[in-house]
């Protein structure tokens, strides 16, 4: 046996061995290693590169943003103490042009003196044109920014006078020429016929009607101005109305008259004011002002615009006040906002000419500075040793104080007032409303507009449309998917993915113009149809589910597993003819005609054609793809060997789905659910086409809204580099990054914790 198998072994071919490790070979591993290694790197610095580049962007967006939410600054310049300062009574006024290069002191003896804010040079003194053996016992501004004063006088007159500012450029050097200029004459106008001293006085000019009111203790005195010019002449004549108002018993400290000249306002007693209505010449109301029994008014003044007023107390508080119409329709004077100062009694308030912001200054020398509308206090800070007079500088940057025969100079940094968290996302009184409101309106026509910058209805529209669309898209792609993946044939499915995946290359730029065009009007012509069409579609499908199941089985047998779905096509296209067709018909029956009016008349449900309902339906078809090409692969990838195991234990085919592919496929559904919500909440053209862009906080789905992304899209052009508007809009997209990125990050925990949950299926 041994020299059988020797002589096998002898005949037998010798055995080649293959070597792995020639130079061709060792070359060929070296080249794919690096590919290797190349490959780690590339995939390694890319994801860095995007992680680096999100957060680029995130510190590059707060880096926009933080500067709106810093307080304003206070630099004091070198005090001045001119010559002709000493030989000046106390001022009644001081004032600053609109260059900041001019400033106005007027004293009692009636000495208008301009001098350079920069060095306090003298650059003219003025006598103002009163009457012999008078003096000037009060003087009140009209609305700011007008420069024009009214000045009560001792012997029961009223002198209106305006300071102006003319700049030229002779050789090219700025010259700012400074005068005054008497509007209504230089002639005083007789507001007492007795005599007797204008204690307080107020002015405003409305058009060419011109009030003024005064006080004489606790008389008041009311004179109405009429200019009226000649067409033909040129020459202008003023006819004078004197109107008597209710008489009341307390001194008045103060008179303002709001512009429209709708309201006079009558500060008297310790701390009430009486509100009188100039349009029928009687009193509204009496109002306390005080916050407690100890308090009294030191100070008041109107805001930007003559709505608000600020009132000063002998406590430090600054409270702001407006006419608000309650539900019987009776407008009341109304405590809007409180501010405090310090311990002192205010004692001057200056508004801002360009913005709802204000100065105030209090007897112990500390200066604040203050916004209405963000109830900010942006800054306090001591300015002066005792009592001092205050002007503020039309673009609210230089600060003018005398104080103990010096003038102080101060430059003020304020840049971004109008901002808070408070008045970024809680409810806000705004002027002119009847209660606190969400509302978005950066910008409007007048200069003495109220921005109102809640980003609250624009989250709110964010969250609404992506709602309403992910409402009409999650359960149609998700159930899509299923079927796709789970029951549809293979070559049915290789054409129908395809198609529906290609529906994702679509513009949504050419969706928007759809919806806003052609679908928002037809949708409000066809309303019972559209309702129609959401409820009895499914019931349709159910209804030919059942008869194909009564049919024989010789007939059903006829179709191809996995094609029963094409017979869906002919029953969804008839529930959709039959729906929209009835759709009239439904109308005449149970909505009288119009189902539009129906609900905005009996319902009180408010319609708008571009609504929640298009933007559902637009963008619902825009989201489809993307939903369902992810969890169709993640339903497809589930293994078969689980399906197959499930049908093998007994399991019915919707046993196995239910229980193991969709619990196995749960995270990549997952994942599709929360990457279409965040192509919904992202998405721009749809809602900024389909929408009609009304930011408004209701939930009604014939509503419109705003969205954060289309807010940028539609104001980031008109906004001004730099400037509050454009830094709230880069919050706004700060605050749809900050959302992504916290939906993302909760997506992928929990789309973690399903993963290792059915790990084991």
């Amino acid at each position: 046996m041994n020299d059988l198998a020797n002589e096998t072994m002898t005949s037998s071919p010798k055995t080649q061995r293959l070597d792995f490790n020639t130079p061709a070979l060792q070359r060929k591993r070296r080249l794919r290693a690096l590919k290797d290694r190349l490959a780690h790197w590339y995939v390694s610095i890319g994801g860095l590169a995007v992680l680096g580049a999100i957060t680029l962007i995130f510190f590059y967006l707060a880096s926009v943003v933080m500067p709106i939410f810093g307080g304003a600054e206070l630099e004091a310049r070198k005090a001045q103490q001119p010559a002709w300062l000493a030989q000046q009574e106390q001022p009644l006024l001081l004032a600053i042009e609109e260059q900041n290069q001019v400033a106005m002191r007027l004293d009692r003896s009636g000495q208008a003196q301009f001098f350079s804010l920069k060095d306090g040079a003298q650059l003219n003194n003025v006598r103002l044109a009163l009457p012999a053996d008078s003096r000037i016992v009060s003087v009140a501004e009209d609305q700011p920014g007008s420069r024009r004063l009214v000045l009560g006088l001792s012997n029961g007159q009223a002198l209106v006078l305006q300071h102006n500012y003319k700049v030229s450029y002779p050789n090219d050097v700025k010259t700012i020429v400074a005068e005054i200029a008497y509007p209504f004459g230089a002639a005083p106008l007789v507001l007492d016929p007795q005599g007797r001293a204008l204690d307080k006085v107020g002015v405003s000019l409305n058009g060419s009607t011109l009030m003024l009111a005064a006080a004489t203790g606790s008389e008041l005195h009311l004179l109405s101005l009429e200019r009226e010019e000649n067409l033909f002449t040129g020459e202008t004549s003023l006819s004078e109305q004197r109107i008597s108002l209710p008489q009341i018993t307390d001194p008045i400290h103060a008179l303002i008259i709001d512009p429209r000249q709708q309201w006079l306002y009558a500060f008297n007693g310790r701390a009430t004011a009486d509100v009188f209505d100039l349009r029928n010449n009687s009193l509204n109301g009496r109002y306390n002002l005080a916050r407690d029994g100890d308090t009294s008014i030191t100070a008041a003044s109107p805001l930007l615009g003559g709505i608000s007023l600020m009132v000063g107390d002998s406590k430090g508080g600054i409270a702001q006040w407006f006419m608000v119409r309650n539900p019987e329709g009776r407008a009341a004077l109304t405590r809007i906002r409180d501010f405090q100062l310090g311990d002192s009694a205010v004692t001057q308030i200056l508004p801002e000419e360009r913005r709802k912001g204000f100065l105030a200054l209090d007897a112990a020398g500390t200066l604040g500075l203050f916004h209405s509308t963000a109830h900010r206090t942006l800054l306090t800070e001591q300015v002066a040793e005792g009592s001092a007079i205050a002007a503020l500088s039309p673009r609210a940057s230089r600060v003018l104080v005398e104080s103990n025969g010096q003038l102080q100079r101060f430059v003020v940094d304020n840049p971004h007032p109008e901002v808070s968290w408070s008045a970024l996302w809680n409810k806000v009184w705004y002027e002119s409303y009847d209660e606190p409101k969400y509302v978005w309106q950066s910008t409007s026509a007048n200069t003495d507009f109220e921005p109102k910058l809640s980003l609250a209805p624009l989250a709110f529209g964010t969250l609404k449309a992506a709602f309403y669309a992910m409402l009409l898209a999650a359960p149609l792609a998700i159930c899509a998917a299923i079927y796709t993946a789970y029951f549809m044939a293979p070559a049915m499915r290789r054409k129908i993915k395809p198609v529906i995946e290609l529906m994702e290359a679509l513009p949504t730029v050419i969706l928007g113009f759809f919806a806003g065009l052609f679908l928002a009007p037809y949708v409000e012509g066809h309303l019972p149809g559209i309702f129609s069409l959401l409820l009895l579609t499914p019931l349709g499908i159910l209804l030919a589910a059942w008869l194909w199941s009564r049919l024989p089985e010789s007939i059903r047998l006829r179709v191809p597993d996995g094609w029963e779905a094409a017979l869906l096509i002919p029953v969804i296209l008839a529930v959709g003819a039959l729906s929209l067709g009835m759709s009239g018909h439904l109308e005449n029956w149970f909505f009288a005609g119009d189902m539009r009016l129906w609900l905005s008349n009996d319902l009180g449900i408010p319609f708008d054609q571009r609504n929640a309902l298009v933007v559902g339906l637009a963008m619902g078809f825009a989201v489809i793809p993307n939903i369902y090409s992810i969890a169709e692969d993640a339903v497809f990838s589930v293994p078969k060997s689980l399906t197959l195991g499930s049908l093998a234990l007994g399991a019915t085919p919707w046993q196995t789905l239910t229980r193991v592919v969709i619990l196995t496929a749960s995270p990549g559904i997952f994942s599709a659910l929360m990457i279409g919500l965040g192509r919904a909440v992202g998405e721009t053209m749809i809602v900024l086409m389909a929408t009609g862009n009304t930011p408004i906080m209701e939930m009604n789905i014939f509503e419109g809204l705003r969205t954060l992304a289309a807010n940028v899209a539609v104001e980031m052009p008109e906004s001004e580099v730099g400037g509050t508007h454009y830094r709230v809009l880069f919050l706004a997209a700060l605050v749809l990054l900050a959302f992504t990125f916290v939906m993302n990050t909760l997506a992928e925990l929990i789309r973690t914790s399903l993963r290792k949950k059915y790990a084991s299926l």
